[in-house]
């Protein structure tokens, strides 16, 4: 079968969730079929993309928007009375382009990631797949609250008009896959249910303690109490910097626990690069993230906002650290509270879910051994894209 993949974003390097997502999925699904991938692009792009993308894909198109084109139809969309966020990645010439893809190569079926994209395939009269991935609406109804003035405007016009177009989308796409159980039941549509849930995973000999020290030659002593990781210019991952750091280590200080912690990932915000101190140290981008995990003693997640899965938090779990997060980030994961994970919402709660690991280390060994088993057989992107591959040949799952 050829697969006609379209993205919203180029799926490489993977500092994204829906980057990271992709790579995975279309790299499965091309042991067995033919995959076309055409990808929207914005800034530069990474020097290794192409020729990594073309090493499992038949053809890699990718189309460049500027700066301009994305404020335009930006605005264009907005005054239409749809989603900012599909003009920000619209634009004819792109969809001109994709047309012509499609006619020259003649696809199959359609795997579109994220409803954003949907805008790019009205007129194409094939089998079609929609990744809704997250429920991007209910993310934008969770930063209502957080927010004034216009940008509470902003995001509460957002909000509707996301809910009415993930609901409109639904009734254009054969098929339809979403991150996770929880995620699938706040899709604003009447026949959610045949949503199939397929997971993510983990490259579980990757994100390995042991393999990554065997690698880089090192023999790696955590130096930092706390890791958070993640793309740092991703506003859930903002918000949970800032709490980690504002919040939460005061409360640990005034109980007599000065700790140090480390926020590794790509692009840090101004807010979360405004955290540095002499106890907390924040890298901005890290070519191997597993030296960021291995450098630290526990993995905190203290997901404020935002929907689905969190990439960070199995990848902890594969590295080997005890992690702490909050209920948002855990009800997606199917784990077990206090076996494989500890889990508290308040500042209060989570600074008192990490005194208790510092002072039991046996049960955060024993969190650790059950933390990987659980990641092992749950999550593995080969059962991922198997789970896929029957949905676009028309099953369920």
């Amino acid at each position: 079968m050829k697969i006609l993949v379209l993205l919203s974003r180029v799926p490489y390097p993977l500092e994204k969730g829906d980057k990271l997502r992709a790579f995975h999925q279309i790299k499965e699904l091309a042991k067995r079929h033919k995959v076309v991938l055409f990808a929207i692009n914005e800034g530069s792009l990474h020097p290794d993309a192409i020729h990594i993308l073309e090493s499992f894909c038949s053809r890699v198109v990718i189309m460049q928007h500027s700066r301009f084109t994305i404020i335009v139809n930006t605005i264009k969309a907005f005054l239409k009375g749809k989603p900012a966020q599909t003009g920000y990645f619209f634009s004819q010439k792109s969809c001109d382009e994709l047309h012509m893809v499609f006619n020259e190569e003649r696809p199959d079926h359609v795997y579109c990631q994220l409803a954003r994209m949907a805008e790019y395939t009205h007129k194409m009269h094939v089998e079609k797949t929609i990744d809704y991935m997250d429920v991007f609406s209910e993310g934008l109804r969770r930063r209502i609250q957080g927010s004034s003035g216009i940008k509470r405007f902003f995001f509460k016009k957002e909000h509707e008009r996301m809910k009415r177009y993930e609901n409109h989308v639904f009734d254009l796409f054969q098929n339809h896959t979403i991150i996770s159980l929880p995620d699938r039941n706040l899709i604003p549509h009447i026949r959610r249910a045949e949503i199939s849930v397929i997971e993510n995973g983990v490259d579980t000999e990757f994100y390995s303690r042991e393999n990554y020290m065997s690698e880089s030659g090192k023999k790696v002593q955590p130096e930092y109490d706390l890791v958070f990781t993640g793309n740092m210019n991703y506003p859930p991952n903002i918000q949970g910097a800032l709490f980690l750091v504002k919040e939460i280590m005061p409360v640990l200080k005034s109980k007599g626990y000065h700790l140090k912690c480390l926020i590794a990932g790509a692009t840090p915000a101004q807010e979360v690069k405004a955290l540095a101190s002499s106890d907390v140290t924040v890298t901005g981008w890290v070519d191997d993230i597993r030296e960021s995990y291995a450098s630290g003693s526990i993995f905190i997640a203290p997901m404020l906002i935002g929907t689905g899965l969190q990439n960070k938090i199995l990848e902890a779990m594969s590295m080997g650290l005890p992690c702490i997060t909050t209920s948002l980030a855990f009800e997606p994961l199917n784990a077990k509270a206090d076996y494989h994970i500890l889990v508290g919402n308040s500042a209060e709660e989570l600074a008192d879910k990490v005194i208790f690991l510092k002072q039991n280390d046996a049960v955060a060994n024993q969190m650790v051994v059950n933390a990987r088993d659980f990641v092992e057989s749950n999550y593995s992107w080969s059962v991922a894209g198997q789970k896929l591959e029957k949905v676009i040949l028309g099953g369920r799952v």
